[in-house]
């Protein structure tokens, strides 16, 4: 039975106070988040359009607790309200860049120096020290602008960490062929890679410059040395909404060098131009229909985060079938919508992401996915499928700290575990 209002907290958007705060339904089934500072005034802004059935996205999620998260997110670490564990932990190992991208959470580009490779190592091993064995995200600035960045990876495995990621902008992965390699035989496991759509119209927009050939050529140097490359597009609307569809028939034609997909709509924290009104909006429901409608993907392939929040994202697993149509893996209708713990998040994320080693594909493979014998359907399931995934952060105006209380995208930051949207969180006026 849904609940409405749904009580919560979240902040002042000016001066960041914490206050009480209610998702509202509206007559024509949007969800808004309303809330009031007793010095800037009321503020709603929307974070569902009705476009999906809501009560049955969160279904078996209960509001937030009476009398928790009065003090979120101010002095933030992980405490005894926050219910979830660490799947993937961020450290910025720089803030240099060689972008200026109009739309950046690090603020990269900000800095010319980096923290010295001992102050790294002994954040890494406090990481491991309070989180187990976390999947570890080296990010920035721009990260690989670290000459030294294959030596802090392999520091990481030794110390602990279960698998590493690179969050990049891939201009030196395409450039330098052997730096790719050194960071392989380090130890990575995964490339985050920024990619915005498969035009130069849209990363000129967002990125400054005329970079799509570039990406790709990131994509070949990795697929050349044995790393799974996920597409990471920043989807803001007007600039690549309407691109979302030539982007997953993209992916799909890179297969199996791009292994999935994670589509960030914009969030107003960081360096971002201007300020949000709600047409500027992005939310979840939305960007679930245009995939939908533009990469005919049937909705109820998306599944609600396995790791975070419902709200906070959308998981759909497919088969790419010989003939390059998407078989769909994953459905709500079979869907628990039940939690895995962080461990369990850490070997999905990687069975998905991680680019499985050469092998001979099955000669029985037959041209019609519905006709598949299962060695080749395996074969094809390790090699040729794709995950669709998403994650929608949080700013100042729609933060929702029943949303935070199970966050598992930690940062680290001397020496606290902040989730992702604490720590970026800055007012929006």
């Amino acid at each position: 039975m849904s609940i409405f209002p749904r009580p919560t907290r979240s902040v002042c958007p000016i001066c960041l106070r914490n206050l009480p705060a209610a998702l509202v339904r509206e007559n024509d089934g949007r969800i808004l988040l309303e809330k009031h500072c007793p010095d800037h005034g009321p503020f709603q802004v929307p974070v569902w359009q009705g476009l999906a059935d809501f009560d049955r996205w969160i279904l078996g999620n209960e509001p937030l607790a009476a009398g928790n998260g009065l003090h979120c997110p101010n002095n933030c670490g992980l405490c005894t309200e926050h219910e979830s564990g660490s799947c993937c932990v961020l450290l910025e190992v720089t803030r240099r860049c060689n972008l200026h991208c109009r739309f950046c959470f690090a603020d990269g580009g900000c800095a010319d120096s980096d923290p010295s490779p001992d102050t790294l190592r002994d954040s890494i091993r406090e990481i491991v020290r309070q989180c187990g064995e976390p999947l570890l995200q080296f990010s920035g600035g721009e990260p690989t602008l670290r000459d030294d960045l294959p030596e802090l990876i392999h520091y990481a495995k030794e110390a602990g960490c279960s698998y590493t990621q690179v969050n990049t902008n891939g201009l030196r992965l395409a450039q330098d062929p052997d730096y790719v390699r050194r960071l392989v035989e380090a130890g990575l496991d995964i490339v985050f890679l920024q990619f915005d759509g498969t035009e130069d119209r849209i990363f000129q927009t967002l990125r400054g410059a005329a970079l799509l050939q570039t990406k790709l050529e990131a994509i070949h140097v990795c697929s050349d040395a044995g790393l799974g490359v996920t597409l990471v597009p920043t989807v803001v609307k007007g600039v690549n909404t309407r691109n979302l569809g030539d982007l997953v028939r993209l992916a799909v034609s890179l297969s199996p060098a791009v292994r999935g997909i994670h589509f960030q709509p914009v969030s107003w924290f960081g360096r971002v131009p201007g300020l949000p009104g709600d047409d500027d909006r992005y939310t979840l429901d939305e960007l679930m229909a245009d995939l939908s409608d533009q990469a005919g993907i049937p909705p109820e392939s998306f599944m609600p985060s396995r790791c975070d929040h419902p709200l906070c994202g959308f998981h759909a697993d497919f088969l790419i079938n010989p003939d390059s149509t998407l078989r769909p893996l994953s459905s709500i209708t079979h869907s628990s919508h039940s939690r895995g713990c962080a461990k369990e998040n850490r070997e999905y994320v990687a069975r998905h992401w991680r680019k499985p080693p050469e092998e001979p594909e099955p000669s029985a493979s037959k041209a019609l996915s519905d006709e598949m014998d299962f060695d080749t359907f395996l074969y094809r399931l390790r090699h040729h499928s794709l995950s669709l995934s998403s994650m929608v952060f949080q700013d100042a105006m729609n933060l929702n700290i029943e949303r935070l209380h199970r966050c598992t995208l930690h940062v680290y930051d001397e020496g606290k575990i902040k989730p992702f949207c604490a720590k970026y969180l800055t007012p929006i006026r």
